[in-house]
């Protein structure tokens, strides 16, 4: 369909975006994995179930003849000077310009409840406190000896 820059970009993009949803399920998650693997074979045969069950919805629902595609349409052609990022930007930044800014807006409130929920206090954890660190005094860190030089032989 000539929009390889609009492919890769979402190819990227998704990818990041799994990248950063599954750190964060891992920052937030205390997993136990001996406890995890314990019911691993008896729930597995559910799981298969599950998985299939959503393979077959997934391809009914998205399958090529709920779009109106049809497998012997050609897309649409384009002379040899047509810059698909260009048309990209524009449709982008002109039509779905508010779109755009909201759907950055919700990732950047995602984002920031995300790191929220993760910097919790443990109780096992060691932490650093700034505050003390400024408040002490160069005596306390610092002790000065005077001492004789050495001769020289």
């Amino acid at each position: 369909m000539e929009a390889e820059f609009l492919a890769i970009t979402l190819v990227l993009v998704y990818v990041g975006a799994v990248m950063v949803l599954f750190l964060f399920v891992v920052m937030m998650l205390d997993i136990n994995i001996a406890r995890l693997r314990e019911g691993f074979i008896h729930y597995l045969p559910v799981g298969i179930f599950v998985a299939v069950a959503m393979a077959v919805m997934i391809i009914s629902v998205v399958g090529a003849s709920h779009f109106g595609l049809d497998k012997w349409a050609e897309p649409a052609r384009h002379a040899a000077d047509y810059n698909n990022t260009r048309e990209l930007g524009m449709v982008l930044y002109t039509k779905y310009v508010y779109p755009f800014e909201i759907a950055a807006v919700i990732l950047l409130v995602a984002i920031v409840a995300a790191i929220a929920l993760t910097l919790r206090r443990r109780p096992t954890t060691k932490y650093q406190k700034p505050e003390d660190q400024i408040a002490v005094k160069r005596e306390d860190r610092i002790r000065i000896v005077t001492m004789n030089s050495e001769k020289k032989k």
